[in-house]
């Protein structure tokens, strides 16, 4: 299985409201709840009104698009992160699931899924 490096830091944060998110931005994830409105974004782009914020993340994709009968893949991959004490925030989007790690264990998580099996672009 092919993964494909995401080059840019990312930031996690909760925000008040959508007004202030770049919608152009080429990169974004929005989830919204009952309870909570977050955005995943590059770090340049975090909104000003953000309630909460962490910055440091950086990430990777799953190649491809991911049919809906696939059963355990991310469970795969945020498994051998675990076992090897790397904790993960994942997003996923219609075709497919991004895995983010903290900045200072992102090169270790690559190389722990490269000697896996897993190839990253």
């Amino acid at each position: 299985m092919e993964l494909k490096k995401i080059e840019y830091k990312l930031t996690v944060c909760k925000v008040s409201d959508l007004s202030r998110i770049k919608m152009d931005a080429d990169f974004y994830f929005i989830g919204k709840t009952d309870e909570e409105l977050s955005l995943v974004c590059k770090t340049e782009d975090t909104p000003l009104n953000t309630l909460e914020r962490e910055d440091g993340w950086r990430g990777f994709r799953i190649q491809g698009v991911l049919d809906f009968s696939l059963i355990g893949i991310l469970s795969k991959l945020t498994g051998i992160l675990a076992e090897n004490g790397i904790g993960i925030f994942a997003v996923s989007t219609y075709n497919t699931d991004y895995i983010l790690v903290k900045e200072e264990n992102y090169e270790q998580a690559l190389n722990v899924l490269v000697s896996e099996g897993y190839s990253v672009v």
